[in-house]
């Protein structure tokens, strides 16, 4: 049984448990105090060319969506975003559990419109019952988006500029951010990200890591007490050294972007592939995220021998499902793959 279901089903890099290995008897402060927390944070830093960022290392991406927004914002405000956004429909009400309510936007294959974000801000304010309503004050947004897809530079410079504006808070979910800066068609980089992001986190479950995610305030903006309130969330771990040190080994010598570009390498194999056999995609993308639509009855003739995700009905005989490379997907997976299809 090969899988392709998502791209944290694998464990972790071979780098990071031989560090980790390599250091567990080393007895070092808790919390994300020690040393190798210290020196992630300088890299991370380093990569994002942004001398002033603060760094915080928190277990889970779900944890980093509703800590940021909850923290960031304030009880009478909501945080923008695509209707079909990871915190608006994958995260089980995480953040309206914290009293935020998801102002929701039309999405366009995953993404949202700058014209439309503007014109939704600007009705806003120019209603005159605008203070019996919940105030707009973050933008979120995924990077790439629940469809694999991708914004522009163009298209985060005009995001950007909208939540300048309009006094907002953009905010991108990079929990595949690795894949989405390796893609074969994009003009983003991680630099781009950290100046044109109030926040954004650089994910490590599924790039790599065993867990964490490594959260970024681009300009020494980080709400007072961040850490205090990452742990009345829960989102802490007592031995802060576990996310350090992993995020310490994808920030040496290039491999977090080497593996991610792996995947995408995996990624454009698998596309071809399915392209060769004459598949229908039900969108393009360029990130380790492909979506085909397969006929009902080769769906279940395909599961006995590959995983896959379901993603949703097409029609009465035919389903979208999702196969994700990621650092860890091989040739040979691929090779296997092309027998079964």
């Amino acid at each position: 049984m090969i899988s392709f279901e998502s791209d944290y089903i694998k464990g972790a890099h071979k780098k990071i448990l031989e560090k980790l290995i390599e250091t567990n008897d080393e007895a070092l402060s808790g919390y994300s105090t020690d040393s190798y927390c210290a020196s992630a944070r300088e890299k991370i830093k380093a990569a994002c060319k942004k001398d002033d960022a603060e760094v915080f290392f928190l277990v889970g991406g779900t944890q980093a969506n509703q800590v940021v927004v909850s923290t960031c914002l304030r009880q009478f405000e909501g945080v923008l975003c695509a209707k079909t956004g990871h915190i608006n429909d994958h995260e089980a009400g995480a953040v309206e559990f914290t009293g935020h309510k998801i102002l929701d936007l039309p999405q366009h294959k995953g993404k949202i419109d700058p014209e439309e974000l503007k014109d939704w801000v600007e009705t806003f304010y120019a209603d005159d019952n605008r203070d019996h309503k919940v105030f707009p004050k973050m933008v979120y947004i995924s990077h790439p988006t629940e469809y694999g897809t991708l914004y522009s530079k163009n298209e985060l410079e005009q995001i950007s500029k909208i939540c300048k504006d309009f006094n907002m808070m953009l905010f991108m979910d990079g929990a595949r951010l690795g894949y989405g800066l390796m893609s074969w068609d994009t003009d983003v980089t991680l630099e781009d990200v950290a100046n044109l992001c109030d926040v954004f986190y650089i994910g490590g479950t599924k790039v790599g890591a065993l867990c964490g995610e490594a959260v970024v305030f681009t300009h020494a903006n980080a709400p007072e007490h961040f850490m205090t309130m990452v742990k009345q969330h829960g989102a802490m771990i007592a031995k802060g050294r576990l996310l350090g040190i992993q995020f310490d080994v994808l920030f040496t010598d290039n491999l977090y972007f080497e593996i991610s570009k792996h995947a995408i390498e995996m990624a454009k194999k698998l596309k071809e592939l399915f392209i060769k056999k004459g598949y229908q995609f039900f969108l393009e993308t360029s990130t380790n995220q492909q979506f085909i639509v397969l006929e009902n009855k080769k769906m279940e003739e395909l599961k006995k021998n590959v995983r896959f995700g379901f993603w949703e009905k097409y029609d009465d005989n035919h389903t979208v499902v999702r196969f994700a490379t990621s650092w860890a997907t091989t040739q040979e997976d691929i090779d296997t793959l092309e027998e079964f299809i």
